[in-house]
């Protein structure tokens, strides 16, 4: 067990089963020492967190929402990394999309629900750029979508 997965077992996290691409793209490409991992979206423990943000779906909701990306973008990464979350140097980029009633405003704060658990999982290596954008519609009317580039050994 790396230190990795130990932290997650630590915060009581249990990585799902990648997802598998529902349309004509990978899960991930790695290139050179980076692993650039295709859009997760907020499938979690009790299945797809669905609708608006700011309308139908709390903003508490919308941050468990954008938490349950970041582990699916860690069950991608593990998996990108034949199961070695040891090998995970840093977390580059999350680029975000809040699927948001029109006047809301606080995406970032939504998307801190992955951002704080990339710092949770992986320490200092976890603090990343990132963008994070309001959306009038995601793929199944998920609540959040994230993607994500790594940096591995």
């Amino acid at each position: 067990m790396t230190g990795i997965d130990a932290k997650l077992d630590e915060l009581g996290i249990i990585l799902p089963e990648p997802a598998a691409p529902v349309a004509n793209y990978v899960p991930y490409v790695i290139t050179g020492n980076h692993v650039f991992i295709s859009g997760q979206v907020s499938i979690g423990p009790n299945g797809l967190i669905a609708g608006k943000v700011g309308k139908d779906v709390s903003y508490e909701n919308g941050v468990e929402a954008a938490q349950a990306c970041g582990v699916n973008l860690i069950a991608q990464l593990k998996n990108a990394c034949g199961g070695d979350l040891g090998r995970v140097k840093r977390v580059v980029k999350l680029g975000a999309f809040v699927n948001c009633a029109d006047d809301f405003t606080d995406q970032p704060k939504i998307v801190n629900g992955a951002s704080d658990l990339m710092v949770a999982v992986f320490g200092d290596a976890g603090r990343h750029a990132r963008a994070a954008v309001g959306a009038p519609s995601l793929p199944m009317n998920a609540a959040v979508e994230i993607d994500g580039v790594f940096e591995i050994d």
